[in-house]
């Protein structure tokens, strides 16, 4: 890197701590205190009751105060990341960023606590005294081997986690790393020798967990900068080193090494050379940790053992060794289930958990996070991303659940299917809202035709579909095509094996299919020639055609191309006189909950009569869900204060709702604030028939519905669901391009859904 870069590299991350406000953490209030009422109950005199009833059990601190979900940080900075003791007000900035991964990972609210303590003794006595404060203690930075001091101190007095970061949380991630090199290379823990660079307590703690997962003691080798640890060395010498001394003589790494499978560095640069590389059995494990600089950097390791299996601390290479992989997640489980501690189940558990999802199928957001990089696994997918937010259920219910078994949970959970779909949850953001369609779903199987099958977002659905839904994926596309996207992105699945392909370049149904078409569209100006052509190019008509004649049950387009364009086929093919296109109803997903809007897409300028049959289909519609509706039909009018043409239409709609009973509340026309905020529609419209907060909001243009949808997802943070193509049984659904594979998945669960339940 030129010393330009580098400057700007500097600047930047300087910039991203300073701007747009210091640092990188705040501290906002989860109640509201907007009045007098609010301040009475936040502090004197409504703060007395809560502080009596944790006085009275102090079990109730989680129910009353944050503690239950609020982990904190302890640092003295005398062994921060690379740059050594550089003091507690240093090391804060890492402190704030630890403390960002917890919310973000796994929701858990964090304080960094940086000390000026060098004493670990004292150090320990300090982070006993902040018990009542936090349900967990995540130990940080603290130099070795002062560390193994304050966490044994810690963990002998206090009854809540404590847990050191650098020492288990590394040890966790090698654990999950070292497990599936071993799958990959077809060795064993106990037959492997293993070299092992840096006696420190990352180092020591590594060393601990291998041998707990069945490496031999015998068969550890470790060095540090004075060379091989043997018995009876004196110079640079700890207990915990001591335990791993082999021989009686000195010697050095190049001594050492011949024969090794698995290298295991948390050194310094270069301390790994080629030549003891090429000393090294066949298929060996390198895991050169030391950061920035690794011990050896990959392309050498390569040069001399092509087979070898590498791991770096580093982001730029296959298989970095994050502890993001873990701590958040040890944390999330024993939070939940009130553990006392961390122990070495846990710790296996979440090893266990971490290293089976790198070898299940890649997600298709931890995809979509690492653009361009092959997430298969193998020998350069170990452990999976980051980013993948599967991590969360899996290791969180992994460690809960081993908490539990092992006798220190003080608070089991029941129900650990329910525990881990609340925490999928936690990450999906639709998967609670869509857990009543998808169980709607699996009642019966059904069979959904995708027409751009050869999209990568379609492939990872339909791999999850396969996985999460009894339902079959039919995929219009190229077969070689669709093969070679599979394999490239890590799949399992395979063409005419877990699911069947339309070919629409040579089909065996091709002449079934154009002459179904111009059967249906000859009086429409649709020739032989034409019917022909569109069947061998336009896959939505394709698939409409396979649904209108019960070859699938439901269609899903619109991935790429404007929907009218889709909508136009899917109309002449599969409208009929009960069946026809009513409007695009989008569920937005929201911080607060779900908000539903329509028509987004079918008609620009409703007449009163659609606006009815837009509403009447969203109240059946947003029942799918568990939702009851309360719809609010929304106009530049408020209960008739204009004659626009808006609020015309809409008035006019209220009149043809109003003239039948119906089972659903309703109410307009009204702004879209009166329709959230019920105390101003109350001063606007005291006899408004509807109860509390709309959640469904109708418009009298799609110009204003897109545009409510679009700003919700783009500034509001909004996930959508849908659009739901409301009007056509449950036959067809065109998504937009904007769509993502869960956002397919979704879709095609409330495809899926039967008739029965679709009303």
């Amino acid at each position: 890197m030129t010393d330009d870069a580098k400057d700007s590299t500097r600047q930047a991350a300087l910039d991203y701590h300073q701007f747009p406000k210091p640092g990188k953490l705040e501290i906002r209030a989860t109640k509201p205190l907007a009045n007098g009422r609010d301040l009475s109950r936040a502090y004197s005199p409504g703060v007395a009751e809560a502080c009596l009833e944790i006085k009275a059990n102090p079990d109730t601190a989680r129910d009353y105060t944050t503690r239950g979900n609020l982990v904190g940080v302890v640092t003295n900075g005398t062994a921060v990341l690379g740059l050594g003791n550089i003091g507690g007000l240093a090391s804060k900035p890492v402190m704030e960023g630890k403390a960002v991964l917890f919310k973000k990972f796994a929701n858990i609210d964090c304080f960094d606590i940086e000390l000026n303590e060098p004493d670990p003794e004292k150090l320990a006595d300090i982070v006993c005294a902040l018990e009542p404060t936090f349900g967990a203690i995540n130990l940080e930075d603290i130099k070795a081997p002062d560390c193994f001091i304050v966490e044994k101190i810690c963990r002998e007095r206090m009854n809540i986690p404590v847990f050191h970061d650098d020492q288990h949380g590394t040890a966790i991630v090698v654990g999950a790393a070292a497990t599936n090199a071993l799958r990959v290379a077809g060795k064993k823990f106990e037959d492997i020798k293993i070299v092992s660079t840096g006696g420190g307590a990352a180092g020591i703690a590594c060393l601990n967990m291998l041998l707990k997962l069945g490496v031999k003691r015998e068969n550890v080798w470790l060095c540090d900068i004075e060379g091989l640890v043997y018995n009876g060395r004196e110079k640079d010498m700890t207990p915990q080193k001591a335990e791993y001394a082999q021989g009686t003589t000195p010697a050095t790494l190049n001594d050492v090494i011949a024969g090794a499978d698995m290298f295991l560095g948390l050194s310094g640069p270069g301390v790994l050379k080629p030549e003891m590389v090429a000393q090294m059995t066949d298929a060996p494990i390198i895991f050169a940790l030391a950061n920035p600089t690794p011990e050896i950097s990959p392309d050498d390791a390569r040069a001399v053992k092509p087979d070898a299996i590498i791991a770096t601390g580093r982001s730029d290479f296959p298989n970095q060794v994050n502890n993001v992989l873990c701590f958040p997640f040890i944390f999330r489980g024993a939070l939940d289930v009130g553990a006392t501690d961390i122990n070495d189940e846990m710790k296996i558990a979440c090893i266990e958990g971490i290293a089976a999802l790198a070898r299940a199928t890649t997600s298709a957001e931890a995809a979509a996070a690492y653009t361009g990089e092959k997430l298969t696994f193998g020998a350069d997918y170990l452990i999976p991303k980051p980013f993948d937010p599967r991590l969360m259920g899996v290791v969180a219910s992994s460690v809960a659940k081993a908490a539990m078994e092992t006798g220190i949970a003080t608070r089991p959970i029941a129900d650990m299917t329910a525990y881990k779909a609340n925490l999928d949850g936690s990450v999906f953001k639709s998967a609670m809202i869509m857990r009543p369609v998808f169980d709607a779903a699996r009642t019966v199987t059904r069979s959904i035709v995708f027409a751009e099958g050869e999209d990568e977002r379609v492939l990872r659905a339909s791999q999850a579909i396969m996985e999460e839904t009894t339902d079959t994926p039919i995929l219009i596309g190229r077969p070689d095509v669709i093969a070679q996207r599979c394999e490239r992105a890590g799949l399992k699945i395979r063409p005419g094996v877990d699911f069947s392909i339309v070919n629409p370049e040579n089909d065996p149904r091709y002449r079934d299919y154009w002459e179904t078409y111009h059967n249906l569209m000859a009086r429409k100006g649709v020739t032989p020639d034409l019917a022909k052509a569109i069947m061998r190019t336009n896959t939505t008509a394709i698939g409409a055609v396979m649904v209108h004649r019960g070859e699938a049950d439901s269609l899903i387009c619109g991935t790429f191309g404007q929907f009218r364009w889709h909508l136009k086929y899917v109309t002449e093919i599969l409208g009929n006189e009960t069946l026809h296109p009513v409007g695009a109803l989008s569920l937005m997903i929201l911080e607060d909950g779900p908000l539903f809007v329509a028509d987004t897409q079918v008609h620009s300028e409703p007449t009163p009569e659609q606006i009815a049959e837009t509403v009447i289909g969203a109240a059946r519609h947003v029942r799918r869900f568990g939702v009851e509706p309360k719809i609010a039909l929304c106009s530049h009018s408020q209960f008739g204060n204009l004659d626009c043409d808006t609020g015309i239409r809409m008035r006019a709609a209220m009149a043809i709702l109003d003239s039948q009973p119906r089972d659903f509340a309703y109410e307009g026309e009204m702004h879209i604030d009166a329709a959230l905020d019920v105390e101003l529609r109350n001063r606007v419209f005291p006899d408004a028939h509807l109860p509390g907060a709309a959640n469904v909001l109708i418009f009298a243009n799609t110009d204003a519905a897109s545009g409510v949808r679009n700003i919700l997802k783009m500034k509001g943070g909004g996930l959508e669901v849908g659009p739901i193509l409301m009007g056509m049984g449950n036959r067809c659904h065109i998504v937009t391009p904007s769509i993502t594979p869960r956002g397919l998945l979704n879709m095609s669960a409330l495809a899926g859904t039967p008739v029965a339940h679709y009303g």
